[in-house]
């Protein structure tokens, strides 16, 4: 599916890869993830009516908004190649937030973050449950992050589900243990 079909069925998502827009600022990137949320006529579009300038006006406060509960407001005019590491993973996320899915899939959003990077995406994730009430799809390696943040996790070896429960249940999975930690209860 085109990615824009995908954003249209609810679907938003980030990539363990970070995948912005370098050479676009901050606001361009979160604007372009807009474009289908909300958006004028073509005709208003081709001759510049009224309402194109609505709608511009409308979509830059959104995003304005998104960055500002982000903590990136103050980054809007910055090109997304200047943001520090973990500035950049919080980006990605607000603009698949931008797009306002039903379901966001997070993939690897710890990857190379440190300790305090890692504390503070634990906290975005909580905030991101409560305030957006959408369902979270996370795909981690960080297990202290998956056992803060999970209501329910499935453990995969080898593409296979061998284990899935609640937190505790699965600290405690024999199977899991094996399968990660190499040994036995």
């Amino acid at each position: 599916m085109k990615p824009y079909k995908i954003a249209e069925i609810g679907l938003g998502r980030t990539f363990q890869n970070i995948r912005l827009f370098k050479d676009l600022t901050v606001l361009d990137n979160v604007l372009i993830a807009m474009r289908e949320v909300e958006k004028a006529s073509f005709l208003a579009n081709i001759l510049r009516l009224p309402k194109f300038y609505q709608t511009e006006q409308n979509l830059k406060e959104k995003a304005a908004e998104l960055l500002a509960i982000f903590q990136l407001e103050d980054k809007m005019e910055t090109l997304a190649r200047n943001l520090p590491y973990g500035e950049q993973r919080r980006l990605e996320i607000v603009r698949a937030l931008a797009t306002q899915p039903k379901i966001l899939f997070l993939d690897e959003p710890a990857a190379g973050m440190n300790p305090q990077e890692t504390a503070e995406l634990t906290d975005l994730i909580y905030r991101i449950q409560k305030e957006f009430r959408i369902t979270i799809i996370l795909i981690e390696h960080d297990m202290n992050l998956v056992m803060d943040v999970c209501e329910r996790i499935y453990v995969l070896e080898y593409g296979q589900v061998i284990a899935e429960g609640t937190p505790d249940e699965i600290k405690g999975n024999a199977r899991v243990i094996e399968a990660y930690l190499g040994g036995e209860i």
